[in-house]
């Protein structure tokens, strides 16, 4: 059987996946080119022995509750329950971690950070007039999971400091006066991916009034918060929520591993039926997840419950060396920016870059056309990559590229920062 690639779902042909796939596909083709594109977390930190020893911590405390042998093996090798198991521990991560204080039926565990996304979006726009507003430019997994589910995205444009409530406020009337339902903003205010610009307190609090003067949700998502440059984060704002206006998203790919595919999110908002009848939204959205992925792997849960246990319920303490790390790895990305592109040179051309104070990413302005042709030409002639923030924007961020500091180690980052400003000079030269 032959079928048309235009009769299947929007979602195969979107133009963002496809132009994620793009850069996987490169990467693989040039494998020794320096890869200042992969946001993902250094591997140096990982230990294949770690899977075992924190299956043990976490076994050893159910053993210490009071758990049979047999009620062991089943929390560990039975379905178990639709919204996870170590929602109770990741309550107490949040109270200690971010001055998050909710129930711990309010937490569901989600197999990534990705399925949450999925999840919350489904559970919130019921209809088509029902959209997302997202701050742009906008990490691909929560457009992409929009457009799976057939939900619009209305973007709303990012200043400098990051979302502007005012902003939100206008495009949430704009898209009303369209006929549309706005549900939700999604934004990142800790080092936002792509931008790697965060959101300062004060504007936090007003975001949060805006969201209430609006009646929209906050979909925070809080993937970098533990990496940045100061020892004293700003709260975040699940912290400030004093309303139940934000539905919190979290990960454990950055602070733990990848591998593991754990996430939750944190939904306390109630939920109150026909009859009076009321529940938490975290209770309602996992008929949904039951739908999906039945339940989060028990043994992956296990691996970071036992990462949770050992820490004391802290991962800023269990994650010393990987924020030391991180601080360093911007650090040298910003001062490799520097050296290669030296003033009064970059200034005349138009090369600039933000500075972010914490996370894994930076974002150049260069005054040459950035899109898949330069990505390969780049990879191909000068051995590095990177990603074009149009990848990012439904149009936009064509002369802009996004690095990423996160995978290298210190001199390689140097190396790729060099081979990219030779890059630029050829395309400026020739």
């Amino acid at each position: 059987m032959r079928i048309s690639r235009e009769s299947l779902h929007v979602s195969i042909s979107d133009p963002v996946s496809a132009s994620m796939n793009f850069l996987n596909e490169v990467a693989g083709r040039f494998p020794d080119a320096v890869s200042l594109a992969a946001g993902r977390p250094y591997e140096g930190f990982y230990d294949v022995g770690d899977v075992h020893k924190y299956l043990d911590v976490y076994t050893d405390h159910l053993a210490a509750q009071g758990r049979s042998p047999e009620q062991v093996r089943g929390a560990l090798m039975q379905y178990g329950r639709t919204n996870g198991q170590i929602h109770d521990l990741i309550a107490r991560l949040l109270a200690t971690d971010e001055g998050i204080d909710v129930p711990a039926e309010a937490v569901a565990v989600t197999a990534g950070c990705q399925e949450a996304m999925v999840i919350a979006l489904r559970g919130l726009c019921a209809g088509p007039r029902d959209v997302l507003l997202a701050v742009e430019p906008c990490y691909v997994g929560i457009t992409g999971a929009a457009r799976l589910l057939g939900i619009e995205v209305v973007a709303v444009p990012e200043s400098p400091d990051g979302v502007d409530p005012e902003a939100v406020a206008a495009v949430a009337r704009a898209a009303r006066e369209r006929g549309l339902r706005p549900r939700a903003v999604y934004t990142v205010p800790n080092f936002s991916n792509p931008s790697g610009v965060s959101v300062s307190l004060a504007v936090r609090r007003r975001l949060l009034e805006v969201a209430a003067a609006e009646d929209l949700l906050i979909l925070e998502d809080d993937p970098y918060g533990l990496f940045g440059l100061a020892d004293a984060p700003t709260p975040s704002l699940k912290s400030l929520d004093t309303d139940q206006r934000v539905i919190y998203l979290g990960s454990f790919a950055k602070s733990v591993f990848p591998g593991a595919r754990v996430g939750f999110l944190v939904a306390d908002q109630e939920v109150v039926d026909a009859a009076g009848r009321r529940t938490l939204l975290a209770t309602e959205l996992s008929a949904i997840k039951s739908m999906l992925t039945v339940n989060t792997s028990p043994i992956a849960q296990a691996v970071i419950g036992g990462v949770l246990v050992e820490s004391g319920f802290s991962l800023r303490t269990a994650n010393r060396d990987k924020i030391a790390f991180y601080r360093r790895n911007l650090v040298t990305t910003l001062d490799a920016l520097d050296r290669y592109f030296p003033e009064p040179a970059r200034t005349e051309r138009g090369i600039r870059w933000n500075v972010p104070d914490g996370g894994f990413f930076v974002v150049v302005d260069v005054p040459v056309l950035v899109n898949e042709e330069l990505l390969e030409f780049s990879a191909r002639e000068f051995g590095v990559l990177w990603t074009p923030m149009s990848f990012f924007y439904a149009d936009g961020g064509h002369h802009a590229l996004r690095l990423s500091c996160s995978w290298l180690s210190p001199t390689e980052i140097d190396e790729g920062v060099r081979r990219l400003a030779a890059l630029i000079e050829h395309r400026l030269t020739t």
